[in-house]
């Protein structure tokens, strides 16, 4: 007999603070190669916000609970998956893991590394996946070449800064804040830019010696693309994270043509289709770069189930840095 759970729901689509419901749902039953995991963080996403709101490009037919991916410990297998109950691992599925409960298919599921929080695991899976396909099979960023990360306090910008140093890279960062710029340094940045009083172009142009960055790690877009494709090195690669300034920019070719550069995008759900052996690959090479110290995933706030839409709210305001994380037992809500 199944038994109920506490779980986030979207009954309809709209404004996260206006749609979201806590509600007891019954508990979900391991499918044929996955599992269940029970929740112990939850890492939030920006497209988290589109999806309850229903402008997401995979619309997800209400109701529905939301987030996309978590850590935990496995309680239920399915018939032919190859964990076992008792294993902590870190899931992702297309919904579900803002719930006591997920179900997590095999193909999304993977171990937490030894000595790493439930919290660092929540904030490791898409962020370290997303920069590491973008600066390795995406971009081929070689040690010894400059990159610069735009956005360098945020989740994937965090993570790109740890990973290009690890891969021998000089780090340039953009953020507003002081506190961002902070994240930034901590991170590994060799050099941050604030972006609202500076004209990165002519900092980055002067940090390079007029050559410019090789490698430009882009999840803002808007004038933030445009403006990039000013300081950047000949032959360099302009890589296309997301659209956080909300405006998909557009270029010409021959902007492209002069500078012999490459405009290339990242859509990390498409290896999960395409090429998953490659993920696991990746994610065995992230395990390894933390065991060394090499990467460490920066979390923000301390928010529990039941605050889930102050932390949409942390992270639609710009408030945060690192990955935003509910931290389920760190708050216990009534019920669980």
């Amino acid at each position: 007999m199944l038994r109920p759970m506490l779980a986030w729901r979207v009954p309809k689509y709209g404004p996260y603070r206006d749609v979201l419901e806590s509600a007891d749902i019954p508990e979900p039953s391991a499918p044929k190669g996955g599992v269940v995991v029970k929740v112990a963080a939850a890492g939030l996403n920006f497209f988290d916000i589109l999806s309850i709101a229903g402008t997401y490009q995979i619309k997800l037919p209400p109701p529905f609970t939301p987030g996309t991916e978590a850590a935990g410990t496995v309680v239920e297998v399915g018939e032919g998956s190859r964990f076992a109950v008792g294993d902590r691992v870190i899931g992702s599925n297309i919904m579900g893991a803002f719930a006591e409960r997920m179900v997590v298919p095999d193909s999304g599921c993977f171990r937490i590394p030894d000595g790493m929080s439930d919290a660092e695991a929540a904030a490791l899976l898409i962020n370290y996946q997303t920069s590491y396909f973008g600066l390795t099979h995406r971009t081929a960023l070689a040690e010894g070449e400059t990159l610069l990360v735009h956005g360098g306090a945020g989740g994937v910008g965090v993570a790109a800064i740890q990973l290009g140093k690890a891969f021998g890279a000089t780090v340039i960062a953009t953020a507003g804040s002081p506190r961002k710029r902070e994240v930034c340094t901590e991170a590994g940045a060799d050099h941050v830019i604030d972006y609202r009083n500076e004209d990165f172009v002519a900092a980055v142009k002067s940090l390079t010696r007029g050559r410019g960055a090789d490698v430009i790690y882009d999840p803002v877009g808007g004038d933030v693309f445009d403006k990039s494709t000013k300081c950047i090195a000949w032959g360099g690669r302009l890589l296309v994270i997301g659209f956080a300034a909300g405006r998909i920019p557009e270029i010409k070719a021959n902007r492209i043509l002069l500078k012999n550069m490459a405009v290339v995008g990242l859509n990390w759900g498409g290896y999960q289709l395409h090429e998953p052996s490659l993920i696991v690959e990746a994610h065995e090479r992230l395990c390894a770069l933390y065991e060394a110290g090499s990467i460490a995933p920066v979390t923000f706030g301390d928010f529990g189930l039941a605050d889930l839409p102050d932390a949409l709210a942390a992270l639609a305001e710009r408030r945060s840095h690192g990955k935003v994380v509910l931290r389920m037992a760190s708050r216990p809500c009534e019920g669980s």
